[in-house]
Formats: C-alpha cells, structure tokens, sequence
C-alpha cells in the first residue's frame, strides 16, 4: 500500500512537470501526458502500473464527467440538441456495427458478437478527453458545444452495445428488440435516476445550513451518489451524472452563495487537474502490461488491426459528419434546424475531432478473464491492445492535427460575430449604465447622504465596473450589496441571448462573486 502509494505521488509530481512543457510547447497537456506515460513505460526500472478498471468507473469517471457536465453550456447543448442526439446514439450504433462487420472479416478469430464488442469499446469519443484538450485549441463555438455535449452522453450508447455484446458472446445470442428496450430503459432511467438524486442535494443544499466547506464536500459526493445509485439499478451511470450535473449546474445560484462557488470552484480546479493527469499518465503507463498479456497474434499484427480500426474509426466518423451535414440541409426544408447550411469544413473539423480515451480503455479492461463455462474469453488481450493503440492514435495524431486543419481551413466562428473582447466591452457598458439607473431609481437618498455612494456614481459614469474604493460603511455595503444580487439577475437574462458568450458571462458572475467576498471581508477595493 506505501509503494503504491508513493508511486502515484511521484506520478502528480512527473505530471506537473509535463504539464508545464506542454505549456511551454503550446500542446493540449492530454497528449504531453500520454507520451511521457508511454516513454516512462519504456524504462526498465519503472515498475509496471496496471489500470484497474474499477479504480477508472468508480474513483476517476464521476468526478470528471461531473465537473464537464458542470461546465457545459445548456443553451449551447439545447440549441445543437438534435446533431448531439444524432452523434451521442444513432452514430455510435452505426459506427460499432461498422467495426463490427470489419472486424469480423479481417481480424481471424473474430465473430461478429467479438466484432461488436470492440465497436462498443471504441467507437464513442472521449467526454473527458475531448473537455482537456478543447480547452487548448482554437476551435469554431459550434464545434466544441457539439463535442463536448456528445462525449458526455455517447458513453451510455457505448455500454449498452458492449454489454449485449457479452451476452452476444457469452450465450451466442442476440435478441434485436430485447436490446432495444434495454437500450431506452438505461437511457430513460439513468437520466431519472440522475434527476432525482440532483433534486435531492439540491434541497440537502437549501435546508441544512450548510457553510462554503460542508457546500463543497456535498458537491464532492454528489457525482458518486449519482453514479453508484444508478449502476445499482442497472441503468446508465453516465448519464446519471450528465444530467444530474447539467441541472445543478443551472440551479446554482438558487442554493450555493457566494462563497461555496468561489471556494468550491477552487477545490474543482484542483481536483479536475490531477484527476484528468493521473487518467492520461495511466493511458500511457499500461503498455507494458498490455503488450505483455498479447497472445495469439504476433505484436506486429496486433498493431496492424490496431491501425485498421482507428483509420477505419476516422474515416466512418468524418463521413458520418458530412452525411448529417447533407441530411441538415434536406431536412431544414421541412423543420427548424439550428444551421441550415453547415457546408462541409466544420463537419470535417467535427469528424476529424474524435479522440477516444479512458472510458474506452476502462470498458476494455473490464472484459472478464473467463466465461461463465470456465474458459477463456476469447480474443480478449488482442481487443485490448487493439482499445490501446486507438486511444494512442486517436489522440496524438487527431490531437497534434486538429490545430492545422482548423488554419489550413481558413475557419471563422459564425457563432461569434464579435471577438470576446468586443463583447466584453459592450457587456461592461451594459452593466455601468444599468447599474447607474437602479441606483438613481432605488437609492437616490442613500446616494445624497453617502460621499462613497457619489464616489460609485462617478465611476460608474466613467464605466469603471468593481471598483468600489469607498470607506468601508454600512450604508455603502448594504446598497453595494443589492446592486450585485441585481448584476447577477441581468446577467442570467442576458446569457438567455444565443449570441451572447456563456463564458464570459461566467466569468462576471465569478468577479461579482470576488467583489462580495472582499466586500463581506471589509475589502472594498478591487478593480478588473
């Protein structure tokens, strides 16, 4: 347990350090920490580390997919809820039968129900592979919502084909409308089950009086308690913790305060990044367990089909991508679609972004050793290797490339007209002039007989927002106060605009956030 321990210490520290030389060489840190796993993996006197699937399932996946969920835009994932419904089930169904059919015609050994077994291990993108390395990449709105909102929902799609592909092969059966049912059943009763145990902390939250740190433990247990009740019944996990975290994501104003968002968004950071480093360290690190347990075939063989499947993994998802474009243009003649002309460049970014990852990883390693007649399960180190080396190749080569092809395409981001900065100015004159209007409405005697309060005034008419330098009064603090409970309300109006940036909105939220603390704190100095 104390080696084990000071192994993975020492991992956090080597992580770290890969992480400031992928800063350094302007990397998505995913891809520094898969290779410097792999070549660390190469090293005689490193100790082999086998990743354990239920460590991933249980200790790595709730918490992460909890913080993506907590991230992700709704407005964004509603507008694009149809391409996300698309890509998150029908594709991954036809992308497993896909592999399927290739698998079972090129790799000997393989049967059909083997085939669809490693379509439902690798065919759905990454949620948390996709969140790390998008926030490195200068990529079209559009593109990242519809990523990012279809990794968090394809894994339950994924499982559903993985699991009826075990029984496939287990029984040597396989009953179509059974697994249809079965297929709803998770879906529905995952995201039920999610709902359900988010509404209750959302109360445990409300009720209990609860200060910043007992906020934050709550927010810690809450994506397990999600995860767990729902893999108790059977039923989606995933989506238990996607759609549970969606809702307190647009529920938190009405019961975390202040304090608990700051400090907790903190303790997220945090947690996120080591969570997120040990997860890529291990990709790379399992090599050697992985190439040891290889029998059957022959390593060079093993890392042709390796290399079958991820270019046939490639090519399926960007044709794919171009299809739903072709199908959007057809079908917006008939119903609303949210982008009815969306060419053929940000398909093919979209295709071409389609990196796989732990969960695929974890799914493989989680094929039983044996059947349940004692013997072994066939092909099962040849479909783990073959999971390795797409996540590998996925990864650093879709990873490294996505960069180049987006500039080598020319993109422009229709979904934001005006550049960041431009929104910020307008959003901050917003706030200057709105602010001054509820002050001179609501609080003109206060303003008269308060020398700070005139200060606030004149800086607002100079649009300088949080930077309340005034004597540390109680009037100045109660109608400071007020008028953040009513910049915060403006704000959740504004955001409803679908072209206003959520991000930078978020990011006022926080600063207002900031500028309570320093005004409780007897702090009313700040300035943005």
């Amino acid at each position: 347990m104390l080696v084990e321990f000071t192994q993975y210490v020492a991992l956090v520290l080597v992580i770290v350090l890969l992480v400031l030389l992928a800063r350094k060489l302007k990397v998505a840190y995913p891809i520094v920490l898969v290779l410097g796993g792999l070549i660390l993996s190469l090293i005689p006197q490193i100790p082999d580390i086998s990743v354990r699937p239920e460590m991933i399932f249980i200790i790595f996946l709730p918490p992460l997919l909890y913080e993506a969920a907590w991230y992700t835009s709704w407005k964004e994932f509603w507008r694009w809820r149809r391409i996300i419904g698309s890509f998150a089930f029908l594709i991954v169904i036809v992308t497993s039968f896909v592999v399927a059919l290739v698998a079972s015609a090129a790799i000997p050994g393989f049967s059909l129900a083997l085939g669809f077994l490693l379509g439902g291990i690798v065919s759905p993108p990454d949620a948390v592979s996709a969140s790390a390395i998008m926030k490195y990449i200068s990529i079209p709105k559009r593109v990242s919502s519809v990523i990012e909102g279809e990794s968090l929902l394809n894994d339950a799609s994924s499982l559903v084909v993985f699991r009826f592909a075990l029984v496939a092969v287990e029984t040597g059966r396989f009953v179509f409308h059974e697994a249809a049912l079965s297929f709803v059943w998770v879906i529905l009763a995952g995201i039920a089950v999610g709902l359900l145990v988010a509404t209750l902390f959302f109360y445990l939250h409300k009720w209990l009086p609860t200060d910043a740190n007992m906020d934050i433990v709550l927010t810690l247990a809450t994506p397990y308690v999600m995860y767990m009740a729902a893999e108790s019944i059977h039923v989606s996990g995933v989506l238990a913790v996607v759609s549970g975290g969606l809702f307190l994501s647009s529920k938190s104003h009405l019961f975390l305060s202040y304090r608990s968002r700051l400090r907790g968004a903190n303790v997220w950071s945090a947690l996120g990044f080591v969570l997120n480093g040990l997860v890529f360290m291990l990709i790379g690190l399992a090599l050697p367990v992985i190439v040891g347990q290889l029998d059957g075939a022959t390593l060079k063989q093993a890392i042709g089909y390796g290399l079958l499947i991820t270019v046939l993994l490639m090519l399926a998802r960007i044709l794919c991508a171009l299809g739903a474009s072709a199908f959007t243009v057809f079908i917006s003649r008939f119903i609303k679609t949210a982008d009815n002309r969306p060419g053929w460049k940000l398909p093919l970014v979209f295709g071409w972004a389609g990196m796989r990852g732990v969960v695929s990883l974890a799914a493989a390693l989680s094929i039983p050793v044996y059947l349940n007649n004692g013997s072994d399960f066939p092909e099962r180190n040849l479909i783990i290797f073959i999971s390795f080396v797409v996540i590998l190749l996925t990864l650093v080569v879709q990873g490294l490339t996505l960069p180049l092809l987006i500039r080598w395409l020319k993109l422009e981001d229709p979904d934001r007209p005006l550049s960041i900065e431009t929104q910020s100015v307008i959003l901050r004159r917003k706030l200057a002039s709105g602010s001054l209007s509820y002050l001179r409405a609501h609080h003109e005697r206060e303003i008269n007989s308060s020398a700070a309060l005139q200060q606030l005034e004149k800086k607002l008419e100079a649009e300088e927002l949080f930077d309340a330098d005034a004597p540390d009064t109680e009037v100045f603090k109660k109608v400071y106060l007020k008028l953040l409970i009513q910049q915060r309300q403006w704000l959740r109006e504004w955001n409803k605009d679908i072209n206003t940036d959520e991000d930078l909105i978020r990011k006022y939220q926080t600063l207002m956030d900031v500028e309570e603390e320093k005004m409780r704190l007897g702090n009313v100095s700040s300035r943005i």
